[in-house]
């Protein structure tokens, strides 16, 4: 599963994260090149996290995963890549993972899988350094069922079923987003945390980019 996971994902990170996402969100970009301090919350493999660290040199890294065997096969990723000396990954929950200030924090397709997004959603909120941002790369969705009745959105609510939801309501929480989760719901859980800034800055056919800041 974990494995199928970042072999969905991976090619989109690929194509898109350096050249489009990052370059979307106000000032990051430069940022990133000059030197920040960058959290990859729910990093799984690491994949996303190691691209961040070959594309910004001077920057630092931390990915955050609650699966221990991800996160040694990030670590190992890391050190293939040559980037390990920049980059340290800890087994945590998305609610209470260490470190910072961090100028940004990203989670990539992750907020939906967890038990609690808004205790996650609180604790980035505390760790994001003054002007800091955090993306929040997620599945395309829309807000209504009938925005999402295409093939894309299909091939997602049967993902959503039998792996996202259930992955969800087995951990500790007492909320979790659901099957396709909208903009509208994911907004919801940054104005709860304290945010007042939720704006798309980027789409793919298969995912979502927003920039949320204070």
């Amino acid at each position: 599963m974990f494995v199928g996971c970042e072999r969905f994902f991976r090619p989109g990170y690929n194509a898109n994260l350096v050249d489009g996402w990052i370059p979307a969100l106000d000032g990051v970009e430069e940022k990133l090149l000059a030197g920040a301090a960058v959290a990859d919350v729910g990093c799984g493999h690491g994949a996303s996290t190691v691209l961040m660290a070959q594309a910004f040199p001077n920057s630092l890294f931390t990915g955050v995963d609650y699966h221990r065997a991800s996160v040694q096969e990030a670590r190992k990723r890391a050190a293939e890549a040559g980037v390990h000396n920049r980059v340290t990954f800890e087994q945590a929950a998305a609610h209470d993972f260490d470190g910072g200030p961090y100028d940004l924090v990203a989670t990539f397709d992750s907020l939906h899988d967890m038990g609690n997004p808004q205790a996650a959603a609180a604790r980035i909120a505390t760790v994001l350094a003054p002007g800091g941002t955090w993306m929040i790369v997620e599945p395309s969705a829309g807000d209504a069922v009938a925005d999402n009745l295409n093939p894309v959105g299909r091939v997602y609510y049967s993902f959503s079923s039998f792996l996202c939801v259930p992955n969800a309501l087995s951990q500790e929480g007492d909320y979790a987003l659901g099957a396709q989760a909208g903009e509208q719901a994911i907004r919801s859980i940054t104005e709860a945390a304290g945010f007042g800034r939720f704006e798309r800055v980027a789409e793919t056919p298969f995912n979502k980019v927003y920039e949320v800041r204070f």
